[in-house]
């Protein structure tokens, strides 16, 4: 089946590319292991000093990443500006650090000399999504290449032309030849790619779906597997939060990229005592988000990336209401031609809704009302997800006691989930396991080898 580069906001087709077959997926594999056997050999410097250069095309390319990324998967022009930006500070993050991340280790045992090494794992194959179609890959290909590695790419099939962008990015940065590889297979073929003896470790980020079928058949080939799945975070308001900073950044964090975001704030839930106030503050904010094509400078809520999903959300939504969940804003399709569904609220949401217990991947909040900060807890953790969460107080201490029971991969005080090159990044539960970013990032696809000597 071809690849389709489809444009949400009109539903037409840009362009369509054909899908390798078997023959021409294993030689690309089989070339990108040969360009990591030689890649081991380069020093940190010199490695550093490509990853520098792909950081200074990502900022000289900007405006043309941006717009591609407007075209293919209707991200606003705004937003997919600082998308590239963070992909170009990554690769900067990790030309400096890497080298420190990648120190020997000496211990002290009852040898001679003893240490820890981390040395790469060789082919790293990232499957993709599409929702960040950018950073998603550089944030597992920076560290990757820079602690020696090579990296083959499985993006997802509605990005293509992001994909072979990337691959141009590195290969203009002169990084060797197919040592950062797209390969255009179907999902399908994924699984004999895992299966290659020339891959070496697998990392996803996707849907729980998605995971849990590359985690079993990497699982079966015994590769190191990293999965970055799905999150329902909960964004909590205390009664002593600053209500105006909380409704301005739980829009943002809700509605960003159309809503299609593992660590939005998905379940927003405000103590009673401030729920009324908090809620119409969150409305009206809501509802003076400007839609519109995404190549036009002040959209601020572009289409979502395809229509079979816009349906899918749209059938969560009615099911919702119909369970008791009440529409305060939006929660209906926008007629016409392309992917585009408004800025949605769904109000009074119980555990007898599907919004409740499902992740909602598009720009629909919903509002689960707590009695206390008691209640507001056990709702964060009700949940079989656990990505991220944030607390809104003006009492930051207490605020972070709070933060301590709750079951996620990171909790933010008074600020809204985000990934930083400098922290770690992953969650528990079934939002998967292992850690991208930082020095954890890197040391997933290293060996770590103890040496002991007398």
């Amino acid at each position: 089946m071809p690849y389709i580069s489809l444009n949400p906001a009109t539903n037409k087709t840009l362009k369509t590319y054909t899908s390798w077959d078997n023959h021409h997926l294993s030689t690309a594999l089989r070339h990108a292991y040969d360009a990591q056997r030689a890649w081991i050999q380069t020093t940190f410097c010199a490695r550093a000093e490509l990853m520098n250069r792909a950081a200074m095309l990502l900022h000289e390319r900007v405006d043309e990443y941006a717009g591609l990324m407007a075209v293919e998967m209707g991200k606003p022009l705004r937003e997919g500006r600082a998308e590239v930006e963070k992909c170009a500070l990554a690769c900067d993050y990790y030309a400096v650090h890497a080298e420190h991340f990648m120190q020997t280790e000496m211990v002290q045992t009852d040898a001679n000399k003893s240490y820890v090494s981390y040395e790469p794992i060789g082919i790293v194959l990232g499957v993709m999504p599409w929702n960040f179609p950018f950073f998603q890959v550089i944030r597992f290909a920076a560290p990757a290449l820079m602690a020696g590695n090579g990296c083959v790419l499985k993006h997802a099939s509605s990005v293509p032309q992001c994909a072979l962008a990337l691959e141009q990015l590195f290969r203009d940065a002169e990084f060797p030849q197919h040592l950062f590889t797209t390969l255009m297979i179907e999902a399908a073929d994924v699984v004999e790619a895992i299966a290659s003896h020339h891959v070496h470790a697998v990392t996803l980020t996707g849907s729980e779906t998605a995971g849990r079928e590359v985690a079993s058949h990497a699982g079966q080939h015994l590769k190191k597997c990293v999965l970055e799945l799905g999150g329902s975070d909960a964004f909590i308001i205390l009664k002593d939060a600053d209500l105006e900073q909380a409704a301005n950044f739980a829009v943002r964090s809700r509605f960003q990229n159309c809503g299609q975001s593992c660590i939005a704030a998905k379940r927003i839930i405000p103590v009673a005592e401030i729920a009324d106030a908090f809620v119409s503050l969150f409305i009206g904010k809501a509802a003076d988000l400007k839609m519109g094509d995404p190549v036009n400078e002040t959209t601020q809520l572009g289409p979502m990336a395809r229509l079979d999903l816009r349906e899918d959300l749209h059938q969560q939504v009615t099911d919702s209401i119909a369970q008791g969940a009440q529409a305060v804003l939006g929660c209906e399709p926008t007629p016409g031609e392309g992917a585009f569904y408004p800025a949605s609220i769904l109000d009074r949401v119980t555990a007898k809704t599907r919004a409740y217990h499902e992740e909602l991947f598009g720009p629909v909040a919903i509002i689960i009302r707590a009695t206390d900060e008691e209640e507001a807890i056990h709702i964060a953790n009700d949940t079989r997800f656990g990505l991220g969460s944030s607390i809104w107080s003006r009492n930051s201490e207490y605020a972070e006691k709070l933060a301590q029971q709750i079951q996620a991969g990171c909790s933010f005080i008074n600020g809204m989930v985000r990934s930083d090159p400098r922290l770690p990044f992953g969650g528990i539960k079934a939002s998967g396991f292992g850690r991208e970013l930082s020095y954890h990032g890197i040391r997933e696809f290293t060996n770590i080898k103890t040496v002991w000597i007398r």
